[in-house]
């Protein structure tokens, strides 16, 4: 293998590294908070005129 690989691997993880970091401020940021939020409630949630299986019987 030539050493121009080992460049291209090391090129490749810092983009990597970068994209990720750079998502993962994006997703702190304040504004998103309340969004956030209210997304990790949905699945506490129960939709209107749903009913299980104990409803039922």
């Amino acid at each position: 293998m030539s050493p121009v690989w080992g460049h291209v691997a090391g090129i490749f993880i810092l983009l990597m590294m970068f994209t990720f970091i750079g998502i993962w401020i994006w997703a702190w940021r304040s504004r998103h908070q309340r969004v956030f939020r209210r997304m990790a409630q949905l699945p506490m949630e129960d939709e209107p005129g749903s009913s299980t299986r104990e409803d039922r019987s």
